[in-house]
């Protein structure tokens, strides 16, 4: 693990570290923030996944999570959206496909498949490196994201729901499978078969039986996405009838950045320090 950059903050340490990611195939990078118990005691992690086009430095630089963390003893791990090697296959006219969209998913369609394993880069190598390299508590975690990581951590927990205490989401993408923004993507990575994108679709998983205790989903109602990209009305139909707890929170005059993200970041760390 190489070191990047560190910065003392709150009292705790804002690092930006790179490793050679043999799922991947390239170099990942990826930012970590400890708090300052962490110094003392191994401490719980949140993971944070991030949207379209985002590498980990846009939370890191504007959501606003680390006085918070601090005061709540919370360490934030925030990995890259996709493998970005030189030979890494991209689509250079499509933000919406390879670098920057690697959607959470182990791609099982060439090219993409050489490299875009970011489901097990993210559920088995980073966690292991991050356990062996920083005082973590592992049997404490909890996952959020925005957007396309929040479709990512809804369908992290939904598949592993003994690993995750805690799931949270700003402006999911709740069902990419009928979503314009995911569509795309999935036909690509994981082939036409729609059937096999059910595992990788929070409200299909639902349906198809997963469960997960609860969920904390905040949504701008001025977000530019909400019709066509996220649709959290969905998710909220798909969990009628199930033991699922969700919170929906629709905002007036809320957008899709960071500057909705970091108004509600203190509620999700307080929602997962509360859980984990």
């Amino acid at each position: 693990m190489n070191i990047i950059s560190e910065n003392t903050a709150f009292g705790g340490m804002q690092g930006v570290f790179s490793h050679e990611s043999q799922v991947c195939g390239t170099e990942m990078t990826f930012a970590v923030f400890l708090p300052p118990q962490a110094t003392e005691r191994p401490c719980p992690v949140l993971w944070y996944l991030s949207g379209l086009t985002c590498t980990h430095a846009n939370v890191m630089e504007k959501g606003e999570y680390r006085r918070m963390a601090a005061k709540l003893g919370l360490i934030i791990v925030c990995p890259d959206t996709s493998p970005r090697g030189a030979d890494v296959p991209d689509a250079l006219t499509d933000w919406q496909i390879g670098k920057g969209a690697g959607f959470y998913v182990d791609a099982t369609e060439e090219p993409w498949s050489r490299n875009y394993r970011m489901e097990s880069y993210f559920t088995e190598e980073l966690p292991a490196l991050i356990a062996r390299s920083f005082r973590v508590d592992m049997d404490r975690q909890g996952i959020f994201g925005h957007s396309m990581g929040g479709h990512g951590a809804m369908t992290l927990a939904l598949k592993n729901p003994g690993r995750y205490k805690s799931c949270s989401a700003f402006a999911p993408i709740v069902s990419p499978s009928t979503s314009a923004w995911a569509q795309g993507a999935f036909t690509k990575y994981l082939g036409a078969d729609q059937s096999v994108w059910r595992k990788h679709d929070a409200c299909a998983l639902v349906e198809d039986g997963a469960r997960f205790p609860a969920f904390l989903i905040d949504q701008g109602k001025a977000d530019n996405f909400l019709e066509d990209g996220l649709k959290p009305w969905l998710f909220e139909e798909a969990v009628k009838g199930t033991d699922i707890d969700l919170t929906l929170r629709m905002h007036e005059r809320y957008d899709h950045s960071y500057y909705f993200i970091s108004t509600f970041m203190d509620d999700h760390l307080r929602w997962h320090a509360e859980r984990v």
